[in-house]
This record gives C-alpha cells, structure tokens and sequence, in this order.
C-alpha cells in the first residue's frame, strides 16, 4: 500500500531551511517561529523515520538523506511558484463579466468603456443587463453594480456615489404660457415616474409645494426610459443626479429648480468577497473607483 504524503506544511518548512541552512531564517521566510519550523521538520523526520538535519558547531547541515531529499523536491515548489504565478497573470486576462441595469449601462458605464478597454486590452468586458440589479451576482457574474442602501450580505461592496434627485425637463418647457419658473408651476405639467410614484411625493413635501396631483403621470420601468420622456418634452421627471448628468450636459436636460432630494440609495460596486485580489477584479475596481474620483473631482 503506498505511503501517504507528508504534510505540506512540514515540507516547506524542510525546503526553506534546507535551502537557507537556518530554522532562524525558514522561520522568518514563511512569517513563522523558529519553534513552529523545529516543530514541523520533527514531525517530517518522524514520518520518514529518519534525520534530515544535524547540528555541528553552531551550524545546520543536513544529513546526507536530507540532501538527498533536499536535491529530488525543491524543484517541485519552484514549479508551483511558477505555475501559481503564470495562473495569477492569466486571471489578469480573458473576460470580466459585469451585471447592471440598463439604465447604469447606458447612462455611465458605456460611454466610459473604451477607457478601460485601453487600459488593460487583454481584458474583455461581457455587460450583462439585468432589471433587478440585487442578486444579479451569479454564477456566470464576476462583478455588479447594485444601487441600494448597501447592507448586502456576503459580498465586497465599493460606495461610488452619495445621490440626489432633481426635477429635469427639456428646456422647452422653460418658455411658454406654462414656463416652468417655481415648484409651484408642477401644477400644470405632467410628472414623469421612475419605478413608482414615492420619489415625486418624497420631493414635494421637502419642497413644500402644495396642491401638486402626484399620482399622475406615467410611470416607467427603467431610469434611462424616463429621461428619455423628459428629453422629448412629455412633462417633467425627478432625474438621479448620476443618471441624469450626461443629458444636463449635453444641454438636452435643464434642472428647472435648485431643489434636491438626497437619496437614502446608493450605487455600489459588488463582487464576491473571495474574488476581491481577482487580478481582473482588481484591474476593473480600481479603474471603476479611479473614474468615480476623478469626475467628483470636478464637480
């Protein structure tokens, strides 16, 4: 019957003081106590029933069956070093694959994509839309953005932004019988509905306004819709800042009003919280963070 393999534990500590021919300086090579690397060549030499080292004049040598041994399995954890680093190099490679709304996609990430594709080249991106950004991080997910208040579980979260919410229309809608110079003007225009009706309600009663019909209006199911709404002139929609910020640029949405609503909600970079050293999660992360600062920056 074949003999099991020694611990591993044991073998590296054989194969660092064999090669330095020191347990003071195997010990400080794997970050333990010179008593742990003792330890761990004594129980090596118990499972082979046999010395490996021996003391002359305050020296270590090591025996001629642990220089044998020494010869025959210290290339075996070259390989390993080597194989471990070409495997490290490879996940800095291949296909990172992303899961977000739409409406991120659309407004954010996209139009900022080539940027990161000339930076890491030998990285291909894979965007995955999904409507419901919580638990979009499967099996075929590398990475998320999820927009909530951030108490997920099991998952390595980066805040990208503190959001708020802000009337936007096109600027049309600033001239005209009907001009839009106060929040008390809502009245006579329609209200554009992201998700649900509750931002718009939130507003108004910040703001103070009264006599504004929030239920109605259309309701849309996707950010990046209700913008759109809003560009074409159909009323006025409670844009968030992040989403809308392109458009306000652009010139193809004005903010009306100086009112905001600070959103209790948050966009979130998720990954797994064993992935987080992926080098291609790293490659990813910290351009994601990098493009956030920067673009705070000039705010």
């Amino acid at each position: 019957m074949a003999r099991r393999l020694p611990p591993l534990n044991s073998l590296k500590a054989f194969e660092a003081a064999a090669r330095n021919l020191s347990f003071t300086k195997a010990a400080e090579e794997l970050f333990v106590t010179q008593a742990a690397i003792s330890h761990q060549i004594k129980l090596l030499e118990e499972h082979l029933s046999m010395k490996l080292f021996m003391r002359r004049n305050r020296s270590l040598l090591l025996t001629e069956e642990g220089q044998s041994y020494y010869l025959d399995i210290k290339d075996i954890f070259v390989h390993l070093y080597e194989a471990t680093e070409r495997l490290l190099t490879r996940g800095a490679k291949g296909s990172i694959s992303i899961a977000l709304t739409p409406s991120f996609a659309i407004q954010w990430l996209i139009p900022r994509l080539s940027e990161f594709s000339s930076l890491h080249p030998d990285i291909d991106v894979k965007i995955k839309a999904v409507d419901y950004d919580d638990n979009s991080l499967t099996d075929d997910v590398d990475v998320a953005i999820y927009y909530g208040l951030g108490n997920w579980q099991g998952v390595f979260t980066d805040k990208l932004y503190t959001e708020y919410l802000t009337p936007v229309c096109s600027p049309l809608l600033l001239s005209g019988e009907k001009a839009l110079t106060s929040p008390a003007d809502l009245v006579n225009h329609t209200l554009l509905h992201d998700t649900s009706r509750n931002n718009w309600k939130e507003w108004i009663k910040v703001v103070g306004v009264q006599d504004i019909n929030v239920n109605q209006g259309p309701i849309f199911s996707h950010s990046s819709m209700v913008l759109q709404a809003a560009i074409h002139g159909q009323g006025v929609a409670l844009g968030n800042s992040v989403l809308a910020k392109p458009e306000i640029e652009s010139g193809r949405l004005v903010t009306p009003f100086n009112e905001v609503l600070i959103s209790k909600n948050a966009f979130y970079l998720v990954c797994r919280e064993g992935q987080v050293d992926s080098p291609k999660i790293v490659a990813f992360r910290n351009w994601l963070l990098d493009a956030v600062r920067l673009e705070q920056e000039d705010v």
